[in-house]
């Protein structure tokens, strides 16, 4: 018998960029070759999206046509992140997104026009395309569950029962988080599983970061907000709420201040979110106000600092808030704003020191890039190569003021120098982007 081809895993980790693994990505891939499935602990920001790609993408069968491994994810916008670093591995296998905040309908004919070897997508988006038959799984054998402390939990349970009855000949599971569940259920099939805990010798995020409270009143939250922001000097910051509302009441705050804010959660339009994270993480503004919507799976560079607006939940929610920062190698800071007279939570480090505030400080410097929207995108057959030619060519831009560009289906955003930004939409009207005529404005906000 003729045996398999596998992918070159150092030939992928060039396109990325990466020397090496680290010890946590190499033990996954290490044990994923000798053992069927796996179920992988490991903090937040030491790369888990990778130490079950790589090993997946030897699972596959080079030149297939057919959907061999699923993917499930808590969040769309983890889905998106996902599929972008499969993109960037760049191994000529297909993998499609499927998530809500877009028509079904849509995704069905990107189904119908795309072989795709990998399916990742959130639970009840997968079980809807499976239910209707929009792609066969007769040859899926691999299911990995990301952040399966989230997916398990009782909301999901039934929709991920769902998911596993619809998956009939899966016989190999990939579970991967930064925190453990109580109890993983019977459907998930994991007792066999090897199991790889490194959250206990892997502390380097904790020693990466700095731990600071701040001592208020309720009535004066918001300004003590203001003013951290304001003594951390524009450095890329995270603040957490723990309701919409209050997200919405700090972004309006602090935009009233003239600091430039995005503001993430779950009631926004999809349009809306996937422009707070484009914006954020393209530098374009640099405080982002959010739920705990962007506490799980999202990497995001150079995050420095954590605000708790609002004291976590739960020790998990604490984790995986903090781990927005101190990613891979780099160096963070978490704040908890508290209260007099009311203890911080039991999970909080013992020896937390206070931050002391001056009554004011001078406002940040402006970010150094702004986003400019472009009213079209991937349906218009328009790629970042394009968009990046046409602001050299006709804008005059120099490679280093070009950001971050986002192409989107019907649209695109592309990050500029802020002290060229303002003139582009006006210089640049009446011109076209590969002979098509389009809008050219800022992005509010």
């Amino acid at each position: 018998m003729k045996e398999r081809e596998l992918f070159n895993l150092q030939q992928v980790l060039q396109k990325l960029n990466i020397e090496s693994l680290n010890s946590m990505q190499a033990a996954a891939v290490e044990h994923c070759a000798k053992n069927n499935s796996m179920v992988l602990l490991s903090p937040t920001g030491t790369g888990k999206t990778l130490a079950y790609l790589l090993p997946l993408l030897q699972r596959l069968n080079i030149g297939s046509s057919s959907v061999e491994a699923v993917i499930v994810v808590p969040t769309r916008e983890l889905a998106r992140q996902v599929a972008q670093v499969w993109r960037s591995m760049d191994t000529g296998c297909r993998m499609t997104a499927l998530y809500g905040g877009r028509p079904v309908i849509e995704e069905a004919a990107l189904l119908q026009n795309t072989s795709a070897n990998v399916i990742v997508g959130t639970p009840g988006r997968l079980v809807d395309h499976l239910k209707q038959g929009n792609f066969l799984v007769d040859e899926c054998r691999l299911l990995v569950i990301d952040e399966f402390d989230k997916c398990l939990e009782m909301g999901f349970q039934e929709e991920m029962q769902q998911l596993l009855e619809l998956l009939p000949n899966v016989d190999s599971r990939f579970l991967l988080s930064a925190t453990d569940c109580e109890e993983i259920p019977a459907f998930a099939a994991a007792d066999g599983a090897g199991r790889l805990d490194f959250r206990a010798d892997n502390e380097q995020p904790l020693q990466r970061t700095q731990f600071y409270k701040i001592t208020t009143t309720p009535d004066d939250r918001l300004q003590v907000l203001f003013n951290l922001l304001c003594a951390i000097g524009g450095e890329p910051a995270i603040v957490f709420c723990n309701f919409r509302e209050t997200v919405e009441e700090v972004r309006s705050y602090l935009a009233k201040g003239k600091l430039i804010v995005s503001a993430y959660h779950g009631a926004l339009e999809q349009k809306d979110r996937e422009l707070a994270l484009y914006r954020f993480s393209s530098g374009c503004s640099n405080i982002l106000v959010s739920t705990d919507l962007a506490a799980r799976g999202l990497d995001i560079k150079d995050v420095r600092h954590v605000i708790h607006f609002q004291r976590p939940m739960s020790a998990d929610i604490f984790t995986h808030r903090n781990g927005r920062t101190a990613r891979w190698d780099a160096e963070g800071a978490v704040y908890m704003i508290s209260y007099h007279d009311h203890p911080l939570p039991d999970f909080v480090p013992e020896e937390i020191q206070e931050y002391r505030l001056r009554a004011k400080y001078p406002l940040p410097a402006l970010p150094d890039r702004m986003a400019l929207y472009i009213g079209k995108g991937k349906r218009d057959k328009i790629s970042r190569g394009d968009i990046a030619g046409f602001f050299m060519k006709k804008g005059g831009l120099r490679p280093e003021e070009i950001g971050a560009i986002a192409v989107f289906d019907r649209y695109s955003y592309v990050a500029v120098q802020r002290s060229k930004g303002r003139s582009l939409p006006g210089l640049l009207s009446g011109e076209k982007i590969k002979g098509v005529k389009t809008v050219i404005e800022p992005v509010r906000g």
